[in-house]
Formats: C-alpha cells, structure tokens, sequence
C-alpha cells in the first residue's frame, strides 16, 4: 500500500479530478471527492457556501431534500422550505416564485435524484433562472450521476454533490463533489469561519491542489476503487450509460406493474435506475422483502417516510442495470408471489 502523499497516488488523485470532472460534464476547477459518504458531500456542499443568516431556499419532496434543510439550519441559515407531494417535482415557476420573494437568497437546493420516492427533477429550467444572478444552486446527485443526464455546466448547477455506491457502481465511503467558479468566489469572500474543519473545501484544496499539503489521511483504498470506477464510466461512455439504465429500468418498471405493483413516482419524471413500489394491500411488503432476501439473495430498500412499510425502494444501477438482474428478480418475485 503507498502513502497518501507518494508521488504516484498524488497522480492518480490528479486523473481522478479529471474523470470526475468527465463525468460531471464541467470544466469547474474546484472538483474533487469528499472523504466520507454522500452525506459528507452534502455537509461540505452547504458548510462552504452558507453563512449564519443567508437565506437558503430548499425544495423537499422526500427524505434527502429534508436533509439539506436540516444542515442548512445547523449552519445557521433562514430556510425557506418549499415542499411538495412525495414522488413529485419541482415547477421551475414554483422556483422562480421563491425567488421574487426571496431576492436576497444565497442558494436554492434541490434533489436531482430523490433516494426515498424515485423522482427525478429535471434542472436545466431552474438553473437558467439563477444563472445571471448572485444565488446559487445546489443540486444533491447522490443517486443521479452515470445514471440520468447530468450536465453541470450546460444547465448552470454552481454545487453538485453524489456518492459513490450508486450508479458508479463503487463501495460506499466517497462523495464526488464540484463547485462553480460563482460558487467558489463566495467560498473566498467567507466572512466567517466554515462550521466544520474536516470538510473546509480550502484546506482540503491544498491536498488536492499544486501544493499537495497535509490535511487528513486520504482513503487510499478508496480513491483507487473509485479511479477504477470512473475508468469504467469512461469506457463504457457517458450516453450508453445513461441509455442502458434508462432501457433496463424501463423495462423493470413495465413488467412490475403487470404483477399488480403501484409505482410511486410521478411517470413524467421517474427515475430508472430507482423504482419506488407499493403493493397491493393483502401483501405483507416487509414479509415480501424478507424471503427475498432469505430465499433467493436479493436484497431490496425499504420504504422511508411516509412510504416506510408499504413501499419497496428497487435500484438496478451501475454494473447491476442488466437484463439478467431484471430476469432474476422478476422470476424470484413470481415465486414468492405464487407461494
């Protein structure tokens, strides 16, 4: 194992900023992965760019979006929480609304791909409303990069966070995270302290940056499984990626339904690679769950929120959005269904 300042794991940090930058489609400078999962890559998307007493305008249309405005609140900012029905999406007019009575808001944050109801929110719209002005837009991407269209520069999103064990198809411990060049310049013009010296994205920018200074102990393991990963992205093309999990996660949805499943996404803005499913009411979902994981090795979400105990959280991303899982899961599914 080499240390994390050798020469040569400092190089593959330096590919590493440049296959995320690929993959995020951005030109952004200040690109790198959190040391921590896609909750760390929110903490430090919100930390850096809030200070007490901004108003930061938050959509909340499932568990994620609560989240944000909770960290929001801890970082001391007036949040105006925007909320709308679980499994739905955000207007850019309901957006533009906030903002005529919110002028003064430093952000606007929003889910791209909400975990909890399988909603995905289209942004090009919303992000051509701040584009010219001073607010910024925050966009949570833990579920949505390699697996959706994402395009950081072409739709003017300034902070867009992800993890790793989703569509990257990596383990668990890292956040992707780029910031705009709007965003960083309010990061510089900071008048107070960032609430947290872990995630402070100027420290940790020595590390990733020419200088290359001592910060904390990056996960070595880690970045090189997630050089790989990005490798693979790459490899496979960013448009055949997001068509493979568009046609697989079609095609789950389609058969799912025909087995009396009730999916909970509004169908003008479903995400493929996350189904979120209610079955009928004779049928125990938790039991359901249980034997498929118990008798054929599949294991499936359960419901959070007020989904939490009747709705199944299905993700077929990365390596995983494949005709054969399809296969497998719907046959194991008949099964128990027949039993």
């Amino acid at each position: 194992m080499v240390g994390h300042l050798d020469p040569w794991f400092l190089e593959v940090t330096d590919q590493i900023a440049d296959q995320l930058r690929q993959v995020f489609r951005t030109g952004n400078r200040l690109t790198y992965a959190v040391s921590g999962t896609g909750s760390a890559g929110m903490e430090t998307a919100v930390v850096n760019t809030v200070e007490p007493g901004d108003t930061v305008i938050v959509g909340v249309n499932g568990v994620f979006g609560g989240r944000i405005a909770d960290t929001a609140r801890r970082a001391g900012a007036e949040v105006v929480v925007l909320e709308e029905a679980w499994g739905r999406t955000f207007a850019p007019e309901r957006i533009a609304e906030a903002l005529a009575d919110h002028p003064e808001a430093r952000m606007v944050a929003l889910v791209h791909a909400e975990t909890s109801t399988g909603a995905n929110q289209p942004l090009a719209d919303i992000g051509a409303l701040v584009a010219d002005t001073d607010t910024l837009l925050l966009v949570d991407s833990v579920t949505g990069l390699a697996g959706v269209p994402l395009e950081v520069d072409e739709w003017h999103l300034d902070v867009v966070y992800s993890g790793t064990q989703k569509c990257l198809s990596v383990p668990p411990g890292l956040a992707p995270i780029t910031f705009s060049p709007k965003a960083e310049a309010v990061i510089s013009a900071r008048e107070t302290p960032v609430r947290s010296w872990y995630l402070d994205v100027a420290a940790i920018q020595r590390y990733w940056g020419a200088e290359r200074a001592y910060h904390h102990t990056a996960p070595i393991s880690a970045l090189l499984g997630l050089h790989e990963g990005l490798r693979r992205v790459l490899a496979e093309g960013l448009e055949a990626r997001w068509a493979r999990h568009a046609e697989v996660g079609g095609l789950f949805q389609e058969h799912i339904q025909d087995r009396d499943a009730e999916l909970l996404a509004d169908a003008r803005a479903r995400l493929p690679q996350l189904t979120t499913l209610a079955w009928p009411d004779h049928l125990d979902e938790a039991q359901l769950r249980r034997r498929l994981l118990d008798e054929h090795g599949i294991e499936v979400g359960g419901g959070l929120g007020p989904f939490a105990g009747r709705a199944w959280r299905v993700g077929l991303m990365g390596e995983a959005a494949t005709h054969a899982t399809v296969d497998r899961l719907l046959d194991a599914i008949d099964e128990l269904l027949e039993g």
